[in-house]
């Protein structure tokens, strides 16, 4: 199995993700819906205002955890990451974020409302993962813990 191939399914199959960030030794965790690309960066959508996206300004250390759907019966499967985040505000990066989480999550429309709101408006946000972890014991039940490096 290619653990790489599997990341990427999993990756294009999971809408929510749970997100790590830390301020002065204080860690947070919160859920965002997110979209990736072809290099495996995950980019997500949110208000300049909520408590995560000002952490990501001051620390652009992150983590992550990305779980599908599953019973207790199941065999376990997750994905875990760490990597760096950051707002985008080169055009050519929204424009990328854009393409690969219109239609996903929200339309163009919807997205292009968001930014303009003025009480709380949002901003795409890109993490450029240094590791992810794989859980799987589907597709690796003698070893399921697989680790993927960038």
């Amino acid at each position: 199995m290619d653990v790489r191939k599997l990341i990427e399914a999993y990756l294009q199959e999971a809408k929510l993700m749970q997100l790590a960030t830390s301020i002065d030794n204080q860690p947070w965790v919160c859920s965002v819906w997110f979209a990736s690309d072809e290099d495996l960066n995950i980019y997500w959508f949110s208000s300049t205002k909520r408590r995560h996206s000002k952490e990501v300004m001051h620390n652009q250390r992150v983590a992550g955890a990305i779980v599908l759907p599953q019973t207790p019966k199941d065999p376990p499967r997750g994905l875990q990451f760490q990597g760096t985040a950051e707002e985008l505000s080169k055009q050519e990066d929204i424009n990328k974020a854009i393409s690969v989480y219109k239609g996903r999550i929200f339309s163009k429309e919807d997205i292009e409302e968001f930014m303009s709101l003025k009480d709380h408006p949002h901003k795409f946000y890109r993490i450029k993962p240094t590791q992810f972890v794989l859980f799987d014991a589907v597709n690796f039940p003698d070893s399921s813990r697989q680790q993927l490096n960038l």
